[in-house]
């Protein structure tokens, strides 16, 4: 599948300020199933400095950098991206015990996982809540992944948030509610408490009328001998073509569209208007 996608973020400022250096996360990933075809980045007002990275977790970065003030800025970015086949399920596990929990990794997969297996945010509830989860599932790896799922899709109430960082997977869980993004830590949180490697994933989904004007976050799990698969809380299912993946990140606040920060010796009022299209071919 083909997927053409404009997102533009507008910045605007009640007085002249100052632009701190700019960290952007608006570069789709190369994938094997995900190939970039076209990809471009305008800021505005033109930063004097425009650094293009590899962060330490592989992701495309840009850092802008400006040395004159501003009463509004906007990032625009837009890509065509080609999308294969998905089924993340296709694969054997290696070493095949892997496919009922608990289970260990490989000792040279382990040392390179290690920020994707700890979190301050597995408390006892959350421990006992994915241990009752994987009861239902008989303890079996991929049925755990898609019990919990659907448990948080069928149970939990979505709210748009679109500003601040995800709550706490405690939080999310005793609410009840939350963003795509808390439900994505809450997750991950239940699955390192099972000792399965899980990190946050960026993105734009397609097909979800919920998402479709939308930036989405998901989790990526590593399971032996298939690497990185996908699964949705939010959607309820795993993720097959119909996902573009952004960045992802052992902490989701690192990877956010737009950090930066603004000087001014007065009081500022600010406000961000955010457009996202999407169109399929």
């Amino acid at each position: 599948m083909h997927y053409h996608i404009s997102h533009r973020l507008s910045y605007t400022y009640n007085r002249l300020v100052s632009l701190s250096p700019h960290r952007v996360y608006l570069t789709p990933r190369a994938l094997l199933h995900q190939e970039v075809h076209e990809f471009s980045l305008v800021i505005v007002p033109t930063p004097s400095l425009l650094v293009k990275n590899l962060d330490a977790e592989g992701n495309g970065q840009h850092i802008a950098y400006w040395s004159e003030t501003c009463e509004a800025f906007e990032i625009q970015a837009d890509f065509h991206i080609e999308s294969g086949e998905v089924d993340p399920f296709n694969f054997v596990y290696y070493p095949f015990e892997a496919k009922e929990l608990p289970f260990s990794y490989p000792d040279q997969e382990k040392a390179l996982l290690g920020i994707y297996l700890q979190s301050d945010h597995i408390t006892t509830t959350i421990h006992h809540f994915a241990r009752e989860l994987a009861s239902r599932a008989q303890w079996v790896t991929a049925d755990f992944l898609l019990e919990v799922v659907q448990y948080i899709h069928t149970t939990f109430a979505y709210e748009k948030r679109v500003e601040g960082p995800a709550h706490r997977a405690e939080h999310t869980l005793l609410q009840k509610k939350g963003t795509c993004r808390d439900f994505a830590v809450l997750m991950i949180a239940m699955c390192q408490a099972l000792g399965i490697a899980a990190r946050f994933v960026s993105g734009y989904c397609f097909g979800s009328p919920r998402q479709a004007y939308e930036l989405h976050a998901w989790v990526e799990v590593y399971l032996p001998g298939g690497g990185w698969r996908g699964f949705d809380p939010t959607e309820g299912k795993a993720v097959d073509h119909a996902y573009v993946v952004l960045a992802s990140s052992a902490q989701p606040d690192h990877i956010s569209p737009v950090t930066g920060t603004i000087r001014s010796k007065e009081t500022v009022e600010s406000s961000l208007a955010t457009t996202i299209l999407m169109s399929q071919a």
